[in-house]
């Protein structure tokens, strides 16, 4: 694996550990600190190379359909200032999963083209 999927791989570890990080004073915190979690190790295993497609696959779809489910009817934006402080919770919590979702379709489809070479 080249230096720029490695160098993406430990980043995206790093971002998802802090996402998890941030997680402590959400109310459903432990929830999404497993979330982010899985995320980041996942992110690791994969610049180690020691991950496969289907479980990146997996776990993006998972996600995007958590993000479809959660993202709110009426989105108000991300800051508190925005809106009602439920449906800003509910849009942040919903983006944070089509991160992760995008991220894990990246690995998927850079897993299968290394499977290919």
């Amino acid at each position: 694996m080249n230096l720029f999927f490695k160098t993406f791989g430990y980043l995206f570890a790093v971002l998802f550990a802090l996402g998890a990080a941030v997680q402590y004073n959400d109310p459903d915190a432990l929830f999404w600190i497993i979330i982010y979690v899985i995320a980041a190790i996942v992110s690791l295993l994969f610049s180690l190379n020691k991950m496969k497609s289907v479980i990146t696959l997996l776990l993006g779809t998972a996600c995007f359909i958590g993000f479809m489910y959660l993202y709110p009817n009426d989105f108000q934006g991300f800051d508190l200032d925005d809106g009602d402080i439920k449906t800003v919770e509910l849009g942040r919590e919903a983006f944070g999963l089509l991160i992760i979702a995008l991220v894990m379709f990246f690995y998927t489809v850079r897993l299968r083209r290394q499977l290919k070479v």
